[in-house]
């Protein structure tokens, strides 16, 4: 599966309307391979030109579908990876749909929205001799990763104090859109936390207490015990918790991750994340359903739990927003 300079792998994308797309289709140029075609039902897709206007586009999964089996029947662009962007509850079916017409997948976080579509995909893993591989570029930034050998070099007894705070604020549109519907989008943890869960638990270790103090549309906070930390969370979409310096300076987004007190600063080396994913993957790495199976577990529980209301150790934030 490795991809060296005389091998040049074909890739297909579902998803190409996505904000995420973009970042795919780059990926796929800079580490020197072909998308052939792509799939969306919306087709407002010119950013394909930016990156490979020569490749075939549907709207129609159906005849997608058949174009991948027509290829991988012909022999000629066979597709080698499937290039998963599209609704968090569509990506099972997508997956599925690769690793049918052998092809490897590459799907974007959440992997799947529920635990038990992680045991499936195994086996159907198993059944193709085909591999799924997900998004996980927070443990591929060179800050993270440096946390991660402190952490480990430290005591091993410690268990650290965190404080995590993401707030990106969205207009009218989302709850009109499929991420406003929890069941399509596994709801506000999940399309904004659940890459924060897996870079805490992939440096401190497995989940051990999951508590949610409380779970609304536009924002959800909770406790979570994991090996090594304690960690009180704030998620929202709504820009009136912003905190007020922020606010002021006309910025709609806000992240604050303390350890032990001390601001955690990852802001910076975003930029190539995903082409630095796709090296990972061509070169025999990657992550796969085990990989993300703790973060899956720990938002499904989040979305499935009863609140619990401002007890115990809840985020610091809670004391200042309203609650509806």
């Amino acid at each position: 599966m490795a991809n060296t300079d005389k091998e040049i792998s074909n890739f297909a994308l579902i998803g190409a309307a996505g904000y995420i797309a973009p970042r795919h289709m780059k990926a796929i140029k800079e580490t020197g391979n072909r998308l052939i075609t792509a799939l969306d039902k919306y087709d407002g897709v010119g950013v394909i030109d930016s990156f490979f206007p020569e490749a075939d586009f549907f709207t129609e999964p159906e005849r997608f579908d058949r174009h991948l089996d027509k290829l991988r029947r012909k022999g000629e662009n066979k597709i080698d990876f499937v290039s998963i962007c599209s609704p968090n509850y569509l990506h099972d079916a997508h997956i599925r749909l690769a690793l049918r017409n052998e092809a490897h997948a590459i799907c974007e976080k959440p992997l799947v929205l529920n635990p038990w579509n992680v045991d499936a995909l195994r086996d159907i893993e198993k059944e193709t001799g085909k591999h799924i591989f997900t998004i996980l570029q927070l443990r591929l930034h060179p800050a993270i990763i440096a946390l991660k050998h402190r952490i480990e070099a430290g005591p091993v007894d410690k268990i650290y104090d965190i404080d995590l705070s993401y707030i990106t604020s969205r207009g009218r549109w989302y709850f009109i859109s499929w991420k406003g519907d929890s069941a399509k989008s596994g709801g506000i943890a999940t399309n904004i936390g659940v890459h924060f869960f897996d870079m805490l638990s992939w440096i401190f270790g497995d989940v051990e207490q999951n508590i949610v103090h409380i779970m609304e549309p536009d924002k959800a906070a909770g406790y979570l015990q994991l090996k090594r930390a304690r960690i009180r969370w704030f998620l929202s979409i709504d820009e009136n918790t912003l905190p007020k310096a922020v606010r002021e300076s006309g910025k709609r987004t806000f992240r604050s991750l303390t350890i032990e007190g001390e601001d955690f600063e990852f802001s910076e080396g975003f930029t190539d994340l995903h082409t630095r994913s796709y090296e990972d993957i061509l070169t025999d790495g990657g992550f796969g359903l085990e990989d993300a199976r703790q973060s899956i577990n720990t938002v499904f529980n989040i979305r499935n739990a009863q609140p619990s209301g401002l007890k115990g150790d809840y985020h610091p934030y809670l004391k200042s927003i309203q609650i509806n």
